[in-house]
């Protein structure tokens, strides 16, 4: 699981049996100590854990009133804004004091000029004073028009004598402070009158004079959220979260209480990206669907054959591609054949396009048994397009040649093409595709349990569910025996958290094929999943016992290590499973997580570089992987020296948001990626250069 501001690594990623990853094992939960999520963290559950004390409040309360008091008057707004300006302006917080503060008595040999100072401070105190009893009596506007009275005086002292108040610089000083106190008091004011927009614009010009406001930054928050403009309202939450961590860096890092509450709970997060996030996922699927079927990029091959291992046909059509010929021959005869032959020679015509998608389609099963699945997919497409007489679309005899084209194939080769083809479109994520594929191979072998378990699985990949289920029925009820329905429908229960029928399935399937070491490795994930390390222990050695070289067995015994806090022996297992096969990204994701969260000296921080070097590394060898990209970005803004870097990350998630496949992955990125831009953009506001608290 991944929250808005904690990374949490007691989950570990692996790769789920239908192509996705899982989430494996949740124990012993471990937060990854880095930047601003662990900042955030470490405070939060300082708080949680400790005593709640009362905080002083403001002069003027916090929330939000339509009870204007009965004022009828008209909102009069000061020409003194500080150079602020109403709309969306993202700026930060701090706190400042409410009240006025008097001036510090004038020296022994004081001019009239302190004389004249003194005057004004005395009499914006009373107006001041004036403006505060008002808003007892909930007369906001009178009080807002006393605020705007007081600074306009500030604003005719200042120009009467510009020259002098450039060169007193305390006086200045001073007087900005009256300014930011009067322009707060009556942004208070505004809003307690309902008058949201005259709010804001104090609440800019406050914050525009002290980007470090903390009551002017939670009121512009507050009204933002009010006119649902939440990703403004996102952005203040994340300049609050960030002021407030950078005040308490040097004692969170030491591990002394921090000074004060968080400023905004972890769920109020949450739900302003909630409310972000449908629009940020249409904007991604918008892009992804502007892009042909035929360009999406494929899994990784590694992806891809455990994929293609999880059915039961798996070893016979290897088999048969091994012993059919070589990618050359195929080659030879498909050059061979006669070009050109007439439309209106229907027979000769459907015979050539018939022999010559067979021969595509066997050139790519050779492919794909050599593990060219790039050049597999483009036959298979080939040979489909033939099938379909896709030239010949609009021709009058169009339905006529198809049929003669099927015919002249063969059913079971066509059958074949159909499956191909379908398994083709899911790995593209081409649902519809697929299950017109898948369905139309079913029609002609309604008996073939292993169409059925595809179609479930594009149903799952679907978030169809109950319909996945009811053709996993099916394929048992046609073969109660069958390995790939029952492994399949295990990861279906795992999903929708059905834990005991998942274990079900799987001791079945381990009963009849003791070798199935799928469904052995499965069967590990059910039990840490229940925190029954030793079953998951001695279900790892009997899968070792079957495939001691087996990368995915190293790598479920590295989590098992992991959840036990032996980050050690949890990263020596990753890196044999590493070993075993350089193309699993798996065990470099979940390497990099141990290497943060090993034990290092008194002072000393992670090995961050060698944890994004694995990282970086896991996207390169399968640029699909989702949950590299989610810790690569977080470790990667953490880290960030300067903003443009911090910038970076946001074009890593769009990278990762060009592969994603599910709509949870989707949502995954989408939520850090909402975040980074807030964070930045927070930071701008704050003046900051950097991300980095450490």
């Amino acid at each position: 699981t991944i929250t808005l501001y904690t990374i949490v690594v007691g989950v570990l990623l692996s790769l789920d049996l239908s192509g996705k990853m899982a989430v494996n094992s949740q124990q012993n939960t471990t937060y990854i100590v880095i930047g601003l999520a662990a900042l955030a963290t470490a405070a939060a559950l300082y708080f949680a854990l400790s005593p709640k004390k009362s905080s002083s409040d403001e002069s003027l309360p916090k929330s939000s009133s339509k009870d204007g008091g009965g004022s009828t008057i008209t909102p009069v707004k000061s020409n003194v804004q500080g150079g602020g300006s109403s709309g969306s302006s993202t700026t930060t917080a701090s706190t400042a004091d409410n009240t006025s503060k008097a001036p510090a008595a004038a020296p022994p040999a004081a001019s009239n000029k302190d004389d004249d100072e003194k005057q004004l401070h005395r009499r914006i105190e009373e107006i001041d004073r004036a403006g505060k009893a008002l808003f007892k009596n909930k007369q906001y506007m009178e009080a807002a028009e006393t605020f705007t009275e007081a600074l306009d005086l500030i604003e005719s002292k200042k120009s009467a004598d510009k020259k002098a108040s450039k060169e007193d610089g305390g006086q200045k000083s001073s007087l900005t402070r009256q300014i930011i106190t009067l322009t707060n008091n009556r942004s208070a004011m505004y809003e307690k009158a309902s008058f949201p927009d005259l709010a804001l614009s104090d609440c800019d010009a406050v914050l525009d004079l002290d980007p470090a406001h903390v009551k002017a930054r939670t009121r512009r928050l507050r009204i933002l959220e009010s006119q649902k403009r939440h990703r403004e309202a996102l952005v203040e939450v994340c300049a609050l979260q960030l002021k407030y961590m950078n005040d308490n860096r040097d004692k969170l890092r030491l591990g002394l209480p921090p000074t004060g509450p968080p400023p905004v709970p972890q769920s109020k997060i949450e739900e302003l990206v909630s409310f972000i996030q449908p629009e940020e996922i249409a904007r991604a699927q918008e892009a992804m669907a502007s892009n042909a079927v035929e360009s999406r990029a494929l899994p990784s091959s590694y992806t891809i054959i455990q994929l293609l291992k999880s059915f039961s046909g798996f070893n016979k059509w290897m088999s048969d591609a091994a012993k059919g010929g070589t990618v050359g021959k195929f080659t030879s005869q498909l050059e061979d054949l006669l070009e050109g032959v007439p439309r209106k020679s229907m027979e000769a015509f459907a015979d050539n396009l018939a022999t010559k998608a067979t021969l595509l389609l066997n050139r790519g099963r050779r492919y794909a048994f050599e593990k060219d699945f790039g050049k597999a997919v483009k036959d298979f497409d080939e040979a489909y397009a033939l099938v379909e007489d896709k030239d010949g679309s609009d021709e009058s005899d169009h339905d006529e040649v198809m049929k003669a084209i099927m015919t002249a194939m063969g059913n079971d080769d066509y059958c074949r093409l159909l499956e191909w083809c379908g398994m083709c479109k899911h790995l593209r994520f081409d649902l519809k595709g697929a299950i017109q594929c898948y369905e139309r191979c079913s029609e002609l072998e309604p008996e073939n349990t292993e169409i059925l378990v595809k179609r479930a699985g594009v149903k799952m990949d679907g978030a169809n569910y109950s319909e996945a289920d009811v053709l996993f029925k099916e394929a048992l009820a046609l073969n109660p025996t069958a390995s790939d329905a029952l492994l399949h429908r295990a990861n279906l229960r795992m999903l929708q958290q059905r834990v005991p029928e998942s274990e079900t399935d799987l001791d079945t399937c381990i009963r009849l094929y003791p070798n199935n070491l799928l469904a052995r490795l499965r069967l590990a994930t059910v039990c840490m999943a229940k925190e029954d390390l030793d079953g998951a222990k001695k279900m790892l050695e009997k899968a070792e016992e079957y495939d001691p070289d087996s990368s995915e067995v190293h790598c479920y015994r590295g989590e098992l290590h992991f959840a036990k806090g032996d980050f050690s022996e949890a990263k020596s297992e990753f890196e044999k499973a590493m070993e075993c096969d350089t193309s699993n990204p798996t065990p470099y994701v979940n390497a990099a997580l141990a290497v943060v969260n090993t034990p290092s000296a008194m002072g000393a921080m992670p090995d961050f570089a060698e944890a994004i070097r694995l990282l970086e590394k896991a996207i390169e060898v399968d640029p699909m992987f989702h949950a590299a990209y989610v810790q690569l970005g977080q470790m990667k803004l953490s880290m960030a020296t300067d903003l443009s870097r911090a910038k970076e990350v946001v074009e890593l998630y769009d990278k990762g948001l060009e592969y994603c496949r599910t709509p949870e992955e989707l949502r995954d990125i989408c939520s850090m990626r909402i975040l980074t831009v807030a964070q930045i953009d927070a930071a701008h506001a704050l003046h900051m250069e950097t991300l980095n608290m450490q």
